[in-house]
């Protein structure tokens, strides 16, 4: 029995001059046959619905099947919706009652795929439903995934590895986000239900360690670093590529690992 919507092997039972029939009569149309298909062979086909609504099989594997995810790029937008290419030659519908923001022609969107009411194949933005919260990640991993919606009021809601569920609290977002956006963030929390709670930014601790860091490598270059806390911040931005407030929080941890001492001009390493 055929699967509406999924990739899979179906057996050619009968081979006619339209194509070849497979189980319960589904047509595999003549331009997808090839030379050393036979009947009783066993075929790898998708099943979709053809213009007049009816069921055929492909042999062309789409981008996305039925109650999962993908990204696909959107190839034109009209008064019904947008149109994206799933790899197959009949476009896939966007319908606007399944947006969350408006596509533009040549983004790429992370969706799902549904049947409508009409058991016509459309893709929706609105993804939570399709998400999981059974992910292997644990706090302070790092994860990349798309962000898929967001609000003043809630935050970022992104599908890691697009699939999984996770959210970004408003107080951790930073500088200008779009749906769409792939996303690299590390985990926070990881919640009862499974939900992750990410952040964009790195712990404080860790960030001073990589400062701290740079300025022993520095160090161990150059001999000495003619910087300290009385410096120009632009004269510490151009130097190491931090802020002056980053730099004296690395000088004060080697300060108190007694890694360092002050000079007349600057710091060394202590030996």
């Amino acid at each position: 029995m055929y699967r509406l919507g999924e990739v899979q092997e179906l057996e050619i039972k009968r081979l006619r001059s339209v194509g070849a029939f497979l189980e319960e009569d589904l047509l595999l149309p003549k331009k997808e046959i090839s030379e050393t298909d036979e009947v009783g062979d066993k075929v790898q086909v998708f099943v979709y619905k053809d213009n007049e609504n009816r069921p055929i099989a492909t042999k062309k594997i789409p981008l996305i099947e039925l109650g999962k995810l993908g990204r696909l790029w959107v190839i034109d937008t009209t008064r019904i919706g947008a149109f994206l290419d799933w790899g197959l030659d009949k476009d896939l519908l966007l319908p606007f009652h399944e947006q969350t923001s408006k596509p533009e022609k040549g983004q790429e969107l992370l969706v799902a795929l549904y049947l409508d009411k009409s058991e016509r194949f459309c893709a929706t933005m609105k993804i939570k439903d399709y998400l999981e919260t059974d992910s292997p990640y644990q706090e302070n991993d790092w994860v990349k995934g798309t962000l898929y919606s967001k609000s003043v009021e809630y935050g970022a809601f992104v599908a890691v590895d697009n699939r999984y569920e996770a959210r970004i609290d408003p107080k951790n977002l930073f500088g200008a986000h779009y749906i769409g956006e792939i996303i690299e963030a590390r985990v926070s929390r990881v919640q009862e239900n499974g939900r992750l709670d990410l952040v964009l930014q790195d712990r404080n601790y860790l960030m001073i360690d990589t400062h701290a860091q740079l300025i022993l490598n520095i160090l161990r270059t150059e001999g000495e670093l003619k910087l300290n806390d009385k410096s120009d911040p632009e004269e510490i931005k151009d130097k190491l590529s931090v802020s002056k407030g980053d730099f004296k929080r690395a000088v004060g941890r080697l300060l108190k690992q007694n890694r360092i001492i002050f000079t007349e001009h600057g710091i060394r390493e202590k030996k």
